[in-house]
This record gives C-alpha cells, structure tokens and sequence, in this order.
C-alpha cells in the first residue's frame, strides 16, 4: 500500500508539474497575448489593461444588457439578463423550486443555501453548453438578477410574491443565503452573481411603478426598507444590486445619490456594479415618467454620475453624445465599465476554458434526480398548516373516497409562479393526490367545481375529456420530432391541454430541431348549449423565437385555426364559440407545432363554462365522497408583474381586494352545505382573507406556488407521510377594510410589527402535526449594557409521538413607546425534533438586533425593560413559548457605516 500511495503520488506531482508548464505557457503575456489574458496578472491589471484599449463607443457597448462582442479584443458579446428567482428561469428545462414566497415560509436558511447552489450549479450547466455552442443569447449568462428582497408590505401587490415576505429580518437571513449559495465560495471565482433587488422602497402599485415618487420617513427607510438591503451587500456581499423604477425622496432610484453613492457606496462600501431596472433609464424622461431629465442623453448621464453602471435596455446608447455635450466625463465611463468588466473577470469569462471547476460543470448536472429530491424536500417544507380541527389531518384510512375540487386542482402554473424556467416532471395537485392514495385502495374524485375568476378563462379540465379508446380523463396525445406531424410519434395520454416549453421541446422529443403535437379523443359538453373557448399561447415572454400553428376541430370540422411565420411573434390567445346541440361526447382533434431558434412556448386550451352548472357537478362529486379537498386561490395569471389583467378584485397585476375571488367563494360555500368534512388547500402568492374558511372548514394548508413537486408535497401532507411545520412570511388580514391605502408608504398600521389589530393568520404562524414545549429560557446576563451581545438559549421538547420540525422564533418586545414596533423578530431556527426528544436552541443577538431606529431614521440600543420571547409564533399567538425580563443601560448608536477595517471583501488575484 506505502509503495503505491507514493507510486501515485510521483504521478500526480508529474501531472501537476505538466500541467502547470502548460499553463504557463497559456497564461504568459506575449506580444500577440495581451496582460488582460494573462490570468497569472493582478485582476486590477487585466481589467485596466483591456479598458485601456478600447474607443469611447466600445466602452458605451458593454454598458446596456446585451453587451456587444469586440473582436479585435477577442470580446464577445454577453448579455447580463439571466433570471434564477427560485431556479434558472427562462433557459429551457430546470429544477423549480417553490416560489420565493413559499421558500420564505421554511424559515429554512441551511436549505434555501442550498437549493442556491443547486440553482447556481444548473446555471453553470447551461452557461456551459450554451457557450460551446457559441450561444451569447439572453437568458443564457451568470449574472442573475435575484433575489427580490424588497419588503412585502401590503398584500395587495402582485409581485409580492418574489418576495421573502413582510419583515426585514427573514428577508435578510433568507436573501443572504440564498445569495451566498448563488456566488458560492471560493475566494477567487464567482460560481454566478447575484443581485438584489429593487433598490429600494419599492412595492408597488404596478400601475404606478415608473412614475411614482416615493417619500419614506426617516424612520421607516432605516428600519423597514433598507436592512435587508444591507444584509445583501454587507453580510452577504452580493456583486450586484438593481436600482427600482419609482423615485426616492425627488429623485428616481436609478440616479439617486442618496441611495447609490451615500448609502451603498461609503456606508456600505460596495464596490461590485450596478443595474438598472428594464427600461428605468427611460423612465427619467419619457411622457408617462418621472420628468426628471429632458432626454436619453441627459438621463443616462445622471444614472452613470450617481452609480448605475449598466442599462438593461439600449438607453446608455446615448452616452456617446453625452460626453461629447458634456454631461458626463469619458473618466466615469471608465469607472463603470471597470466595475462591470471586474465582474466578467471575476467569473473567470477570460480565463482558458476549463481552468477552474465551475467551467468543467456538464449538462449532465441540470435538472439531475438529487436536484428533483430538493425541490419535494423544499416543498414539503414550505406547507403551511393554518387550521387543523379535530385533527382532520392527517387522512385517516377510514376515508375510502376523496372528492377534489376547485380550479387549481390542474394548473400548472400556479405550480410554478412566475420568473420559473421548465419543470421536466412536474406533478400537479390532482395527479399527486391520485398517485398517493390510489395505492391505498382510495378512490379520488375531481371535479373543477369553479374558474379562478368568473370573468377569465380556465383550463378545459380532464374530467370532459376522453382519449381515442374511450378512457376517460384525457386525450391520446401524438408527440412528433418536426412541425409537419410526419412519420413516427411517441403517443401518450395527456390528462388536459396545459403546457409549457417556454425555450424547449416536450419531453417526448426532446433533441428534435422542430415539433408537432396532435390531440385526439372526445369533448363532452356539461350541458347543450355554447361554450367559449380560448387558445393561449402561454410561457413565452417576448423574447422567445420561433413560428406556430394550431388549429382545433370537432366532430370533423375545424372551428379555429391560426399560425404566425414571424419568428418573434409570441402567439396571441385566440377566442372562439363552439354550440352543442347535446351533452353528450363530441369527436375533437387539436393540432399544434413550433419551429425556429427556441422553439416551444407552450400552449393552453382554455373554456369558459357555465358556472352554475359547474358548481352543481362538484356537489354532486362532494356527496360522493368522505372528504372533499378544495384547490383555491390566486395564480400568476391574474398576479404579477405588471399585468393586463383589469376585472374585480383584481387590477394591472395587483390586487384591489385580499378576499377569494368571489366564483371560489361561493364554490366553497355551496361545499360547505354538503356537511362533508373540508380541507381547503391554497395555492397562492400573497395573502387571502379565508374567513369562511377559517370559521367552517375543517382544515387549511397553504401551499403557496409550490414548483414542480407541488402535488406530490401537498399528497404527502395530506396522507401524514410529511409533517407541515412552514410559518407564514406575511400577516393574513381579515379584509383590505384593516389596511392602510396600498400607495401609502408609512409603516404604521402594516405588518405584524405596527399592525395594532387582530389578523386573521399572523405572521410566524403555523401548526404541526407534532406538539412542542418550551423550557429553560436562559439569557447570558438578565441586564445588559447597550451595545453587548446577548446570548439566548431554550430547550424545545417534542411533547408528541410523532417526529416533526418546529420553527424556534425569538421577538424582541420594546417598551412601550408612541410609534414603537409592537416586537420584532431577531432570531429563528427551523429544528428536526424525535418523539419525545428534546433540543437545544441557541441565539446570539448583537447591538443591531437589539436597536431601536427614531424618528431621525438614527438606529440605537436604548435603554429600558425588554421581554425576549422565544417560542413557535409571535407573543400572544401561541401558548408554546417563553420569555425573559431583559434590562438594557444606557444608550448605544449603532452606526449605519462600515469602517474599512470592518468592511467584507473577496479576494481576487
């Protein structure tokens, strides 16, 4: 053994030796190989080496998203515009986690680390293949632009739903880590960068995003807007931060010094780059903007003084004008292109190919079976058990029929949430529901009972559907490898008509250049009459390339058709009537095909049905059954960013009221008088007001958008075989009569912190299957001098016989004070605990998470009577917890910079 350890060891040191000649010999600078491809050279080096040899107009290219390629430096071209929000979005097939919301709702800081560098990891993957096929396209680089840190304080904004919630603590913790994992850890290379966003003061209305002015007190700018931003770039040392489409105090985000050059800057000495917002440049000067510069050349002359190094969109196309006027020194331009080429270099984009680890990552890693485990494992841990009577849940065996009901039961995307790349098998509601307990002999009923919305279109359920044998629950589906469904096809029953291949073909054919796709079977009406439906070309943002046809035929005859050979024509939805002179099955054929450079975009068949005649088919599935299960809630068809969505309750993405919509209201009501036990099931991304719900069903698990495991998760809850254990990340209120107006900024009166009524759901809120006790709260010293560190510890015991998480949070209550926060959150752990088993908790507070911030927006440790509690929801909302007596003397500020001896830097050589 000795003698082959050293027999290896001499191979290895030869290799290495070799290895390193011919490195050496790459890496040497030459005449024909300048400095700034030398990677032996000092990073600062490279990157002065290269800028230097560049003309002012070079210069300006690299600074929009899409930067252009410089041959004669052997530059390519690279588009900074890449998305991960909770997996690499936009670039073909992915692992998709829960959206950002549900993973907030973990409370899970070790798992949303590493579910960050599994994202990072398939990025690499991607960026990989795509670079050996000469790819440089957008979607397709390491620059991504999350996470979304900005503060969800009013439900009512649809975007709330990127968010890690209402309070900048978890916000922080869980945008740190997922920041980190993005970057990964090694001391010389980026694996990605990441970039925090929307900086700052930023959560909507929608409508009013490129033009609003926002003016934060003091106060709630240092204690509600900006922390979790600092805990991005100080502790977690995020490369990049994007500046937001609204005005701060006077001056849009994107040119605004307080924000850009003050805080992040001097304060927070951040020195990767910055980004703006798509279109924010814009915003400075067009109609419907801000009326902050007269036109592009002056605007993007005030982004790049106040630090916004890069465009996405073709604005700072006019900073060659606007040195040559004056606005703008060419020595800032420098700067900017410094800080953005620091970065590339930093991503070892000019290093020899496969010269570090994270280039050698293969596609083999993307979308692997271990990454598909994390995404169950996140979604499981997600789930958030909001009312369990009885102990209605878990299903007991006793239960012989299930009835599913509602319009999420089948939809994909509220699975997926928005800013998501491709699941390769994701497993909706009704299918995991199917799967988990048609193997204990348990027979499970749908019915789609209601659409989300009584004014929009809904996916056309499986239950109408019969395939070409006369099965019911879908339709004989022929999969083809080109657009003109010629020669063999792989043929399988597709349950519904409900797709997305934004950026791929279908897995049936995946590999093919082009595809085709042919539906057959039978339509069964619920009643004679007209029904309207609607094709939609959903899952292709406007960046997608490739033509389409479809058309839709039944009992022979074709009743819609339409095509495009305009390769960046995204598809239109197309509405048509169709009248049945009978309820009975009807013969039906769909054929669809894509072409072009990224083929699919994915496709719906969507129906209005008459509501009353659905609402009376569910009924009659509830009376059928033991239990019934309700599929409620939002999607991200009706909130989100920006959107064209205009009907009740509902408005451009947001949301006017936080009620059910009205059609699932009723939906559940007409359940309810069945006097079957219901479980309601949410899948949503902001707050609901579920006050029926609340009063008359016997159980309700929020699930929020839960990715690509979603079905499989919320079966597993259901049957007992997970244990919920998530905490709502935001306060569920009793109706949008106890918010403050959504285009208030002030803090008063929102979130668990200055919300001075009682919510329906609060904050931190969420049962278990498992019950817990608190003992032996201890605090290092009972009276502390401000500024000292505190060290809590508490023993949680597992009281039950059943294994569970629980989710330790530690609230830090204030004297009672005008305007004073009623406690906030400084600490949590999310903890695995055996039957009757106990575990330690341990938390260290510094000066920070002991601060008050005044009306000065000046932050402090002062002095007073605290209570410390820790337990498993907010004080007063739990009998399971503790607290302690905690006596702070004197007063402590707690200085917003960081000093250059303290401030976090990575080393680069």
């Amino acid at each position: 053994m000795k003698k082959s350890s050293r027999v290896a060891s001499a191979a290895i040191v030869a290799t290495v030796f070799v290895l390193a000649i011919a490195t050496n010999g790459f890496c040497q600078s030459t005449p024909d190989k300048p400095v700034y491809l030398d990677p032996s050279q000092p990073l600062e080096k490279r990157v002065t080496d290269l800028i230097s040899k560049m003309t002012l107009e070079e210069k300006v290219s690299q600074m929009q998203n899409h930067a252009a390629a410089i041959p004669r430096l052997q530059v390519p071209d690279y588009d900074w515009w890449s998305e991960a929000l909770h997996g690499v979005a936009r670039a073909g097939y992915a692992t998709v986690f829960p959206q950002a919301i549900g993973l907030a709702a973990t409370w899970d800081v070790d798992l949303e680390r590493k579910i960050a560098e599994t994202i990072s990891t398939e990025a690499r993957a991607k960026f990989n293949a795509a670079q050996a096929d000469g790819d440089h396209s957008i979607y397709r680089g390491l620059d991504f632009w999350s996470p979304n840190i900005n503060i969800f304080r009013d439900p009512r904004w649809g975007r709330g739903q990127e968010t890690y919630g209402e309070d900048p603590y978890l916000t922080g913790q869980m945008g740190g880590a997922f920041i980190k994992g993005l970057q990964g850890d090694d001391p010389k290379i980026f694996k990605t960068i990441a970039t925090a966003k929307h900086y700052a003061v930023h959560s909507g209305p929608e409508s009013t995003r490129h033009a609003a002015n926002i003016d934060p007190s003091a106060h709630d700018l240092e204690d509600t807007y900006l922390p979790q931003f600092r805990m991005a770039m100080v502790d977690a040392r995020a490369d990049s931060i994007m500046c937001a489409y609204n005005s701060v105090n006077g001056s849009p985000a994107c040119a605004n010094e307080d924000l850009l050059v003050k805080r992040l800057r001097q304060d927070w000495k951040f020195n990767g780059y910055v980004v703006s917002d798509c279109g924010a440049i814009s915003d400075f000067f067009s109609e419907n903007g801000h009326h902050f510069s007269p036109d592009a050349a002056h605007a993007s002359a005030a982004a790049v003084r106040a630090g916004d190094d890069l465009s996405c969109g073709t604005e700072y196309s006019a900073l060659v004008d606007a040195v040559h006027q004056g606005l703008i020194d060419e020595a800032a331009i420098n700067q900017a292109v410094t800080r953005l080429f620091t970065a590339r270099f930093k991503l070892g984009l000019f290093d020899p190919p496969g010269s570090n680890a994270y280039s050698q990552i293969g596609p083999s890693e993307n979308a692997t079976p271990a990454h598909a485990e994390l995404a169950l494992q996140a979604a499981h841990e997600a789930m958030v058990l909001l009312k369990n009577d009885n102990n209605t849940l878990p299903l007991s065996s006793s239960v012989k029929t299930i009835a599913v009901i509602g319009p999420n039961a089948e939809s994909l995307t509220s699975l997926e949430g928005n800013y998501n790349g491709v699941p390769l098998h994701p497993v909706i509601p009704l299918a995991g529901l199917q799967a988990k307990f048609a193997d204990k002999g348990q027979k499970v009923l749908f019915s789609q009972g209601s659409p989300l919305v009584a004014e929009l279109p809904v996916i056309v359920p499986s239950t109408v559907f019969s395939d070409k044998d006369g099965h019911a629950g879908g339709l004989t589906a022929e999969y083809f490898a080109n657009a003109d469904f010629s020669g063999s096809a792989t043929t399988q029953v597709d349950a519904h008509i409900d797709f997305d291949w934004n950026r791929v073909v279908p897995v049936p054919v995946q590999g093919a250049k082009a595809f085709s796709v042919r539906w057959m079977g039978n339509f069964q009406p619920l009643a004679p009459g007209d029904v309207s439906f609607t094709v939609d070309h959903a899952g292709c943002e406007p960046h997608c390339a490739s033509t389409y046809s479809y058309s839709v035929s039944f009992d022979g005859k074709e009743v819609a058709s339409d095509a495009s050979n305009d390769p960046h024509d995204p598809g239109r939805p197309l509405t048509f009537t169709v009248h049945f002179d009978d309820a009975k099955s009807h013969a039906f054929k769909m054929e669809y095909s894509r072409t072009g450079a990224d083929y699919g975009a994915g496709v719906r068949l969507k129906w209005k049905p008459d509501v009353e005649q659905l609402r009376q088919q569910a009924i009659q599935a509830a009376n059928q059954a033991d239990v019934v299960v309700a599929f409620v809630g939002l999607s991200p068809e009706i909130e989100g960013e920006e959107m064209p969505v205009h009907i009740p309750g509902f408005s451009g993405g947001d949301r006017t009221d936080v009620a059910l919509p009205a059609v699932q209201r009723d939906l559940l009501d007409a359940l309810g008088a069945t006097n079957k036990p219901l479980v309601v099931v949410l899948l949503n991304g902001s707050a609901l007001a579920v006050d029926w719900a609340q009063q008359h069903a016997a159980a309700i698990l929020d699930a929020w958008y839960p990715g690509q495991a979603g079905g499989t998760a919320i079966a597993d809850v259901l049957a007992g075989t997970a244990n919920p254990a998530g905490r709502l990340a935001v306060t569920f209120y009793q109706s949008v009569d106890q918010l403050p107006a959504f285009d208030n900024y002030t803090m008063e009166g929102r979130t668990y912190r200055y919300f001075r009524q009682k919510p329906l759901f609060g904050f931190g809120f969420g049962l278990s299957y498992s019950k817990f006790a608190y003992k032996n709260l201890k605090l290092s010293a009972p009276k502390l001098n401000a500024g000292a560190p505190l060290h809590v510890t508490v023993d949680v015991e597992n009281t039950s016989a059943v294994a569970g998480d629980e989710v330790a949070e530690l609230y830090v209550t204030p004297p009672a004070a005008s305007g004073a926060p009623n406690h906030w959150l400084a600490g949590f752990k999310r903890v695995h605990i055996e039957p009757h088993k106990v575990a330690q908790v341990a938390f260290d507070l510094d000066a920070r998470s002991l601060s008050l911030v005044d009306e000065q927006g000046q932050r402090a440790v002062t002095a007073g009577d605290y209570k410390i509690f820790v337990g498993g929801a907010q004080p007063g909302e739990t009998d399971s917890g503790m607290d302690q007596k905690l006596t702070i003397v004197g007063i402590q500020k707690v200085d917003e910079a960081v000093s250059s001896a303290t401030a976090p830097s990575r080393v680069h050589k």
